[in-house]
């Protein structure tokens, strides 16, 4: 059986918490920030959690993660 190759794209935007979630950056913060609130742009910055529907996805493209 070969080795399986992870998605170097998804490895570099994902990372594992301590508890085994998927955590990610927010999008919508690269350009036109002009017209969004100082509040938006601030709530941007704090990263996610990757919902639960596309974990099993995530997974499958993250073997080693």
């Amino acid at each position: 059986m070969p080795k399986m190759k992870t998605s170097r794209s998804a490895a570099k935007r994902f990372k594992l918490t301590g508890t085994g979630k998927l955590k990610r950056n927010k999008a919508y913060k690269r350009h036109i920030l002009t017209k969004k609130s100082a509040k938006t742009k601030r709530n941007l910055r704090k990263p996610a959690i990757t919902d639960a529907t596309n974990v099993k996805n995530m997974k499958k493209i993250l073997p080693y993660l």
